[in-house]
């Protein structure tokens, strides 16, 4: 039976903070702050360039008129305050994604516009059918470039997915708690700011008493995405129960 560390870090691993751009695919107007708003402050702290897509127009994320152009207005001030690039708008129907060939093309060419080091993506234990549907559909237009250096990593947003290294966001957490609170329309749809810290908290439980919020991500070896991303996740949820 596997241990514990072989399950979660133990130690905080910076992630490739000194390498960029990166480029962040959001299946909602605000996953990318409340799942990895920490680690975008720090990284643009250090001067990594950050890049920022949303997959679809949030219009069924609540009861307000006009929400879909609300939340593009939410996230461009979010992404003004994280220091991000102008985030770019794929305006596909909120959960109605599909990994289909067009919205594969749509990733696979802000993929090669931006040409980044890293791309993240939601974490494929997420609820919501458009997190999960991203991660599928960001992978295979990976798939689609072939051969390169770009690194895949996923983000958790609201629920635990497997994580390979956590990063220490305690000092940014201020930041954090700042650019959520800009996403008003969705204050009032359930408590996520709330929810989002005490996913940080609970990750921070294996990096020592000085680490009170961290993020979690599973950054994917290049010789992964030969596989589908499906057989990667059987795989590891089987080397749980090994003896």
């Amino acid at each position: 039976m596997i241990n514990e560390d072989q399950i979660v870090p133990y130690i905080d691993v910076p992630l490739p903070l000194d390498e960029g751009p990166w480029l962040v695919f959001a299946p909602h107007a605000d996953d990318e702050s409340f799942g990895m708003g920490g680690t975008l402050a720090k990284a643009t702290e250090k001067g990594i360039q950050v890049h920022l897509v949303v997959m679809t127009d949030g219009a069924l994320g609540g009861q307000l008129k006009n929400l879909a152009e609300i939340r593009k207005v939410e996230a461009c001030n979010a992404a003004e305050l994280l220091g991000l690039e102008q985030p770019v708008f794929l305006n596909n129907r909120d959960r109605e994604l599909k990994c289909d060939k067009q919205t594969i093309r749509q990733v696979f060419e802000e993929i090669q516009r931006v040409s980044p080091a890293a791309v993240f993506f939601p974490g494929v234990f997420e609820l919501h059918p458009d997190h999960r549907m991203t991660a599928l559909i960001v992978w295979q237009a990976l798939q689609n470039l072939g051969q390169n250096t770009i690194k895949p990593v996923s983000y958790e947003i609201l629920v635990q997915s497997p994580v390979n290294q956590l990063v220490d966001i305690t000092s940014h957490i201020r930041s954090k708690k700042a650019v959520m609170t800009l996403y008003e329309s969705q204050l009032n749809e359930n408590s996520y700011i709330d929810i989002a810290l005490a996913m940080n908290s609970l990750r921070s439980l294996t990096l020592g008493p000085e680490a009170r919020y961290a993020e979690g991500f599973y950054v994917y070896e290049q010789a992964q995405l030969k596989k589908d991303l499906v057989n990667i996740m059987t795989e590891m949820i089987s080397d749980y129960l090994v003896e």
